[in-house]
Formats: C-alpha cells, sequence, structure tokens
C-alpha cells in the first residue's frame, strides 16, 4: 500500500513540474493570398525560437504554427511573422481580422525578402486607412532591448546596395507592425549556410534583433 501511495506522489510530482514547464506561447506565420511565398525563410523561426528560449527564457512552442489572416486562430499568438517576395491580397475581412488583432494586443513583423515593398503597403494601408509607415529612429526602444543597436537595424543580406530600414505603424502610441526593408532579417534566421555568403556575425546579429522583437511587445 506505502508504495503504492508513494508511486502516485512520484506521478503527481512529475506531472506537475512538467506543467510549470510546458511552453506558454507559440510564434505564428501568417498565411496570405495573392501567390506570393509567404512560406519563405522556412527554418527562421524555429530558429529564433530556440535562439529565444535559451537567451530570453522564454518559453515558445519549439515549432512554428501557420495561421491565416482572416483566421480567429490568429489572436493565439502574441508574435507574428509575415515575409515573401511576391504578391499579397488581403480581402475586406482579412483586413478587419488582422486589424482587431492588433488593436487587441497582437504584433505583426513584416520581412521583406526583397521585392515584397510594393506588395505589402497598399494591403497594409487596407488594415490602417488612417496609418503610415514611419521610419523608427536609432534610439527607438526596439533597438535596445537585450541587445543594443545604436545605428538601427542591422543590415544581414545585400541587394540594392540600399541601407536597411526599419518601420513602424504605432496606433494610438503603441507599435503594432514593424516592418523591416533591405535588410532580409529572416534570412539571417535561418539555418547557418543556407546562402551563399553567409556569416556567422551576421547571422548573430540578426538573431539578437529577432530576440529584440520579442523581449519588446512583452514589455510594453
Amino acid at each position: 500500500m506505502r508504495s503504492s501511495i508513494f508511486t502516485v506522489i512520484a506521478v503527481a510530482l512529475v506531472f506537475c513540474i512538467s506543467s510549470l514547464t510546458a511552453p506558454s506561447y507559440k510564434m505564428g506565420r501568417l498565411k496570405y493570398n495573392g501567390g506570393g511565398d509567404w512560406y519563405g525563410d522556412r527554418t527562421a523561426l524555429v530558429n529564433l525560437i530556440k535562439f529565444c528560449n535559451q537567451n530570453l527564457k522564454t518559453n515558445f512552442e519549439p515549432e512554428e504554427e501557420v495561421v491565416e489572416v482572416g483566421s480567429e486562430q490568429l489572436y493565439n499568438y502574441p508574435f507574428v511573422f509575415m515575409t515573401g517576395h511576391g504578391n499579397v491580397i488581403f480581402s475586406d475581412q482579412e483586413a478587419r481580422n488582422l486589424r482587431k488583432y492588433l488593436t487587441g494586443g497582437g504584433f505583426l513583423h513584416i520581412d521583406d525578402n526583397y521585392g515584397f515593398d510594393k506588395f505589402i503597403r497598399p494591403q497594409m494601408k487596407k488594415v490602417f486607412p488612417e496609418l503610415d509607415f514611419v521610419e523608427l529612429p536609432p534610439n527607438y526602444a526596439i533597438y535596445h532591448q537585450k541587445y543594443s543597436f545604436p545605428n538601427g537595424l542591422p543590415k544581414i543580406h545585400e541587394h540594392d546596395g540600399k541601407r536597411p530600414q526599419g518601420f513602424g505603424l504605432i496606433y494610438k502610441g503603441r507599435l503594432v507592425c514593424f516592418y523591416t526593408y533591405e535588410c532580409d532579417l529572416g534570412n539571417g534566421w535561418e539555418d547557418y549556410g543556407t546562402y551563399a555568403g553567409d556569416t556567422q556575425e551576421a547571422r548573430l546579429k540578426a538573431l539578437r534583433m529577432g530576440a529584440n522583437l520579442i523581449q519588446y511587445i512583452f514589455t510594453k
């Protein structure tokens, strides 16, 4: 009888401990219509999750989850990542849903994977007709979390010789969307060696900047 009691207690303790360490959050990848490659940077979020869990002591599920723009499931994610090269189309319902998510406390990171700019800006204008993207200065808090980037957004991959820029949509004083342009931050999160010319230094900068995004949304 005593051994049975001890077994029950041991099982209960294991259950309690495992429940305390169970993942608390999930990262979402935004799936959109229009034909653009929403699935780009395939290994990016898995690596960012691992880096944040190790260095920020966050408790994200180890795998990303795909979520559609118009889905009610969008509200399950504190952080949603969007990337691509090509066309994007938000329906009216999708635009309303994304706006509701962002004004209700959600956060969207849009990463231009090259050639995305002319497609994403008109669609985000459907979401926030009253707002314009504004460039965030180097002293903005998102660049100064656990890791400091005194010059602002780091340059990860070269395309047209343009400087990297971080733009924001600010709704009632809160940054709800961060748009990284001419940076390729998501490429830097991918498995090392995915792209010719990858360096460990650039990859570390990218992951640290990504960790800053995560820390920022959990502390604001």
